[in-house]
């Protein structure tokens, strides 16, 4: 009887010791989470209380990592390349003993950690020959502790990276603003009409008017290789750089050579820019522009012929020196309507997957180029939503016209 009692007696005191151990566990656990100590560290704690568990053979616990399944903690197995998971144990929904557990390395429980439907992870765990038996309950408790810990730290690293990127994307969108001009010149000579749509928040199409003096003004249109952010940064640099150059000089093959370098030094090569530019002179009635690869400008004069604007130079910032340049020059332009675009324009699909080109454009301008800047602007557009249907836009769209009355 002396021999049951005692044997009863060290009985209890293991499952007290068992149930001792356990709480601290939890309580480490939960201090060092309450600490915000690493994903790292937590692994290690959660490693640390799997080895001191005298009843657990070997353990791997399997982490859903953005939806790539990972190894973490793996305790008591050499050989991880043989571990096959068969995909029947990412959608248990609680602990659920291994059929055979000699085709799993001897694994002989799986446990899942699931948080809100959630299939985080997935514990498998064999228990010690000596041992009655393993906790699972309490395995599976602590799993799904630390677990859901670091799957919180990971949401609230993705929410600070999205709003870091958000507060990039607001700065670089003020950016972005101050690259167009505030105001467009609509007089009774000169009329000019813009208009832009951004394939993302930002994007990298640009156009201006700049005033030289009382007789010359410039206009350009430019597109810049890549989307988003760089695009941006990249044209805002652009522009700078057209604004100081054209206060030195009025010469456009000085601009574009000067514009050329600019882009190499910024970019080293890495992107390219499409431009044109270019210049009229109201006393002389002249215009001179160059097409650094851009998309080719339509120029309908008074007598409604149309002219396309493709003299120039190759794309800026392909070349550290331009292999060529060729100013056009058109005189005896007393009057005359000007319609630029970026590619993004002609480039717009249909669900097809066929692409709009310039045709229908060139023959809408020529037919009305005679109509308000703003109307053929809508057009323009509605005929971009008409061709595309449902179909997303893939790329930055950039309208830019010009209407100069002739002198009476």
């Amino acid at each position: 009887m002396a021999e049951k009692a005692t044997a009863s007696v060290t009985d209890f005191e293991k499952k007290f010791l068992l149930k001792q151990m356990e709480l601290d566990a939890l309580l480490e656990v939960t201090q060092a989470i309450n600490s915000n100590m690493s994903e790292a560290n937590l692994y290690k704690i959660y490693e640390f209380t799997v080895r001191t568990n005298r009843q657990i053979k070997q353990l791997v616990l399997i982490v859903n990592d953005g939806g790539d399944w990972e190894e973490k903690v793996v305790y008591g197995v050499d050989k991880l390349d043989d571990l096959l998971l068969d995909k029947q144990f990412f959608s248990i929904e609680e602990i659920t003993p291994i059929p055979n557990p000699s085709t799993l390395l001897g694994f002989e429980q799986a446990i899942p950690v699931k948080h809100k439907e959630a299939m985080l992870a997935l514990v498998l765990v064999a228990k010690t020959p000596e041992s009655d038996e393993v906790n699972y309950t309490f395995l599976q408790a602590i799993s799904n502790l630390i677990i859901v810990a670091i799957e919180n730290k990971r949401l609230a690293r993705a929410q600070l990276q999205e709003e870091s990127f958000r507060k990039e994307l607001e700065i670089a969108k003020g950016v972005q603003k101050m690259l167009f001009p505030e105001k467009l010149p609509h007089g009774p000579r000169l009329k000019m009409q813009a208009s832009y749509l951004p394939h993302h928040s930002i994007g990298g199409d640009y156009y201006d008017y700049i005033p030289i003096n009382a007789n010359q003004f410039l206009i350009c249109i430019a597109d810049v290789s890549g989307k988003g952010i760089p695009a941006a940064i990249m044209m805002s640099n652009f522009q700078a750089s057209l604004h100081t150059i054209l206060r030195q000089t009025a010469n456009l093959t000085e601009i574009v050579e000067a514009l050329n370098f600019q882009i190499i030094e910024s970019a080293g090569g890495d992107q390219f820019i499409t431009f044109f530019g270019a210049i009229y002179d109201h006393k002389l009635n002249t215009l001179v522009y160059v097409n650094s690869g851009h998309n080719p400008p339509y120029l309908i004069d008074d007598t409604g012929t149309m002219t396309t604007l493709t003299q120039g130079s190759t794309v800026l910032g392909g070349f550290d020196e331009l292999p060529f340049i060729n100013e056009g020059f058109i005189d005896n332009l007393s009057g005359f309507t000007l319609f630029a675009y970026t590619d993004g324009l002609t480039e717009t699909e249909n669900p097809k997957g066929e692409q709009m080109g310039n045709e229908p454009i060139e023959q809408y301008i020529l037919e009305n180029y005679h109509k308000p800047l703003e109307q053929i602007h809508n057009d323009v557009l509605a005929m971009v939503d008409n061709f595309r249907q449902q179909e997303p836009h893939h790329d930055d769209i950039t309208l830019l016209s010009c209407k100069v009355e002739p002198q009476k």
